[in-house]
């Protein structure tokens, strides 16, 4: 996509448009310096199914200008990679599925826009919530459910409406991503179902894996450390399952 003229500034556009609604609900803090009330991510869904990766790349680069105006830190790492992954679950999923236009269909297709966003935000609390916590700033128990809901509530109510209205206008103007990178090469069905797959599953497990260490309601396995904060368990305890999620994405 940096190829494309048009796909480098319809990043700009998603990354400005994100953070600026962002910025003025930074004085809704949930948890101060770290996340607020966040109607704009309802933003990043709608621009990855309209422009794919530029989508994902101005969800992550729109979340870290926001970050800027509420202090920078090591913390903003794992935000920036998070929004990337909320930006990019929509799109690739959708597209590897082959569900057709999101604004089409009745409730099924709404369901499906759902619970796309369900996993989408998913992925994003738990990288949150995870690299968070192994920095040792705030538990994955409290800022992975809170930043999952965060994100769920807006862009589930806010995102369906917006691509009805917007898809549409979109497509006619033709500045879908489809129609700016051509049509998407051949991948076996086999290889989209495990992949699809494989981020699912990922996903899920990430999240559950991080609220039971977390919790201290199971030890892994493969995690041989113990310290006194948990931090290093939640860390290394993710960390592979979360391998499992990057596989499935790569497989799409």
């Amino acid at each position: 996509m940096w190829r494309s003229t048009r796909m480098v500034v319809l990043t700009a556009i998603s990354a400005a448009l994100y953070a600026a609604i962002l910025i003025p609900f930074k004085v809704v803090p949930l948890i101060p310096g770290i996340t607020e009330f966040r109607p704009a991510n309802a933003v990043p869904i709608v621009c990855s199914f309209l422009f794919g990766p530029a989508g994902a790349w101005g969800a992550a680069f729109g979340n870290l200008i926001g970050d800027f105006f509420g202090g920078l830190g090591p913390g903003d790492l794992f935000g920036f990679v998070a929004n990337l992954a909320y930006g990019f679950v929509p799109y690739a999923l959708w597209d590897a599925l082959g569900l057709g236009p999101p604004a089409a269909g009745g409730p099924g297709r709404w369901a499906a826009v759902v619970a796309v966003i369900v996993l989408a935000s998913l992925l994003c609390a738990t990288i949150v919530g995870w690299g968070l916590n192994w920095l040792g700033f705030h538990p994955f128990t409290l800022l992975a459910p809170l930043v999952f809901v965060n994100n769920l509530v807006a862009a589930a109510v806010l995102a369906p409406v917006l691509l009805r209205l917007l898809y549409p206008r979109i497509a006619k103007a033709r500045l879908l991503y489809r129609d700016l990178l051509g049509p998407r090469p051949p991948v076996s069905r086999v290889r989209r179902g495990v992949g699809a797959g494989l981020l699912a599953v990922g996903t899920v497990g990430a999240f559950v894996t991080g609220e039971l260490v977390a919790s201290r309601r199971w030890q892994p396995p493969w995690v041989v450390v113990h310290s006194q904060s948990g931090a290093a368990e939640v860390g290394l305890g993710v960390l592979p399952v979360l391998g499992v999620v990057v596989a499935g994405a790569a497989l799409l």
